[in-house]
Protein backbone atom coordinates (compact mmCIF):
# COMPACT_ATOMS: atom_id res chain seq x y z
CA UNK A 1 0.00 0.00 0.00
CA UNK A 2 1.33 3.41 -0.99
CA UNK A 3 1.74 5.87 1.85
CA UNK A 4 2.98 9.44 1.67
CA UNK A 5 2.89 11.66 4.75
CA UNK A 6 4.24 15.19 4.56
CA UNK A 7 5.17 17.36 7.55
CA UNK A 8 7.18 20.40 8.54
CA UNK A 9 5.15 23.22 7.07
CA UNK A 10 4.14 26.36 8.88
CA UNK A 11 4.06 30.14 8.89
CA UNK A 12 7.38 31.85 8.29
CA UNK A 13 8.48 35.38 7.52
CA UNK A 14 10.07 36.25 4.18
CA UNK A 15 13.72 35.25 4.23
CA UNK A 16 13.08 32.46 6.69
CA UNK A 17 13.62 28.72 6.39
CA UNK A 18 11.65 25.51 6.72
CA UNK A 19 12.51 21.85 6.34
CA UNK A 20 9.80 19.59 4.97
CA UNK A 21 9.78 15.84 5.49
CA UNK A 22 7.95 13.10 3.64
CA UNK A 23 7.61 9.58 5.01
CA UNK A 24 7.11 7.30 2.03
CA UNK A 25 6.23 3.65 1.86
CA UNK A 26 9.01 1.39 0.57
CA UNK A 27 6.91 0.41 -2.42
CA UNK A 28 7.20 3.89 -3.88
CA UNK A 29 10.47 5.11 -2.34
CA UNK A 30 12.54 2.22 -3.63
CA UNK A 31 11.22 2.15 -7.17
CA UNK A 32 11.04 5.74 -8.32
CA UNK A 33 12.68 9.08 -8.42
CA UNK A 34 10.98 11.24 -5.81
CA UNK A 35 9.76 14.79 -6.04
CA UNK A 36 8.28 17.67 -4.13
CA UNK A 37 5.27 19.37 -5.67
CA UNK A 38 3.33 22.43 -4.61
CA UNK A 39 -0.06 23.92 -5.30
CA UNK A 40 -0.78 27.57 -4.62
CA UNK A 41 -4.36 28.87 -4.35
CA UNK A 42 -5.96 29.12 -7.77
CA UNK A 43 -2.99 27.50 -9.51
CA UNK A 44 -2.16 24.07 -10.85
CA UNK A 45 0.09 21.74 -8.94
CA UNK A 46 3.71 22.04 -10.07
CA UNK A 47 6.79 19.90 -9.65
CA UNK A 48 9.36 21.89 -7.69
CA UNK A 49 12.29 19.53 -7.14
CA UNK A 50 13.23 15.97 -7.95
CA UNK A 51 15.85 13.48 -6.81
CA UNK A 52 16.72 10.22 -8.53
CA UNK A 53 17.59 6.97 -6.79
CA UNK A 54 21.23 7.80 -7.39
CA UNK A 55 20.91 11.24 -5.84
CA UNK A 56 20.83 13.47 -8.91
CA UNK A 57 18.67 16.52 -8.33
CA UNK A 58 16.75 18.99 -10.44
CA UNK A 59 14.86 22.18 -9.56
CA UNK A 60 12.59 24.68 -11.21
CA UNK A 61 14.30 27.98 -11.85
CA UNK A 62 12.37 29.91 -9.20
CA UNK A 63 13.78 27.80 -6.35
CA UNK A 64 17.30 27.08 -7.59
CA UNK A 65 19.87 28.09 -5.02
CA UNK A 66 17.24 28.30 -2.27
CA UNK A 67 15.75 24.79 -2.01
CA UNK A 68 17.58 21.50 -1.52
CA UNK A 69 15.98 18.08 -1.93
CA UNK A 70 17.49 15.00 -0.31
CA UNK A 71 16.49 11.44 0.55
CA UNK A 72 17.33 9.10 3.43
CA UNK A 73 17.47 5.51 2.19
CA UNK A 74 17.46 4.05 5.71
CA UNK A 75 14.15 5.63 6.68
CA UNK A 76 12.42 6.05 3.28
CA UNK A 77 12.19 9.78 3.89
CA UNK A 78 12.45 12.65 1.43
CA UNK A 79 13.36 16.13 2.62
CA UNK A 80 13.05 19.61 1.20
CA UNK A 81 15.19 22.27 2.85
CA UNK A 82 13.78 25.68 1.93
CA UNK A 83 15.82 28.81 2.58
CA UNK A 84 15.31 32.47 1.71
CA UNK A 85 11.59 31.88 1.46
CA UNK A 86 9.45 34.32 -0.49
CA UNK A 87 5.72 35.05 -0.35
CA UNK A 88 5.34 33.38 -3.75
CA UNK A 89 6.50 30.10 -2.18
CA UNK A 90 3.22 29.99 -0.26
CA UNK A 91 1.44 26.77 -1.19
CA UNK A 92 0.51 23.30 -0.03
CA UNK A 93 3.54 21.08 -0.56
CA UNK A 94 3.26 17.40 -1.48
CA UNK A 95 5.74 14.65 -2.14
CA UNK A 96 5.25 11.92 -4.69
CA UNK A 97 7.19 9.89 -7.16
CA UNK A 98 8.41 11.42 -10.40
CA UNK A 99 6.36 10.81 -12.46
CA UNK A 100 3.61 11.20 -9.89
CA UNK A 101 1.59 8.16 -8.91
CA UNK A 102 -2.17 8.30 -8.46
CA UNK A 103 -2.04 8.45 -4.66
CA UNK A 104 -1.44 11.81 -2.92
CA UNK A 105 -0.82 12.45 0.74
CA UNK A 106 -2.46 15.26 2.73
CA UNK A 107 0.32 17.75 1.99
CA UNK A 108 1.73 20.36 4.34
CA UNK A 109 0.87 24.05 4.24
CA UNK A 110 3.69 26.57 3.84
CA UNK A 111 2.79 30.21 4.33
CA UNK A 112 5.37 32.94 3.83
CA UNK A 113 4.12 36.23 5.14
CA UNK A 114 5.16 39.11 7.34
Amino acid sequence: QVQLVESGGGLVQPGGSLRLSCAASPSIFSQYAMGWYRQAPGKQRELVATITWGGSTNYIDSVKGRFTISRDYATNTVYLQMNSLKPEDTAVYYCNADPAQNYWGPGTQVTVSS
